[in-house]
């Protein structure tokens, strides 16, 4: 189990218990030296008194733990309008509406014209090992990516 892993496994609990979504976590080093950055979410949005309030929580309960070995700096926020999209809940969760999919593999298929990795579209539907979208660039074209082979996925703002 990598680092990062572990910090997933032992702040899960914490951040049930103020009822907030763990989106993503990120732990590299930047510029400034490492960086722990939590993305964090909740029914109806999240707030700023929400972030600040989890960065004490999840500051504290790291500092009991301990099992981050270099001084780093903490970060919370917002997964931002572009949410990445990563657990099979989030493509439930976000069922009609666009997005953008970045596949591992290639797809093809006769009305892609040729094989491509990168689709945006509207999730129309979830199943239990796939996703289809409708594709903004296509008319009426759908296309079926099964979620082992997504790379990256993320909503995309409508204004």
């Amino acid at each position: 189990m990598d680092l990062v892993e572990k910090i997933e496994v032992l702040l899960l609990p914490l951040l049930e218990e103020l009822n907030l979504e763990l989106v993503d976590i990120e732990y590299r080093r930047e510029p400034q030296g490492w960086v722990l950055r939590f993305f964090l979410d909740k029914e109806g949005g999240i707030t700023l008194d929400d972030c600040a309030m989890a960065s004490r929580q999840i500051s504290s309960l790291l500092d009991v733990e301990d099992i981050i070995p270099t001084a780093y700096n903490l970060e919370v926020s917002s997964p931002g309008l572009e949410r990445p999209l990563k657990k099979h809940a989030d493509f439930e969760r976000f069922a009609g509406h666009l997005v953008k999919i970045k596949t591992i593999d290639p797809i093809e298929s006769e009305h892609l014209g040729k094989a491509r990795k990168t689709f945006t579209g509207k999730l129309i539907e979830v199943k239990q090992d796939t996703i289809q979208l409708t594709l903004q660039d296509r008319q009426a074209a759908a296309v079926d990516i099964s979620l082992s082979n997504i790379d990256t996925a993320h909503l995309v703002p409508e204004f």
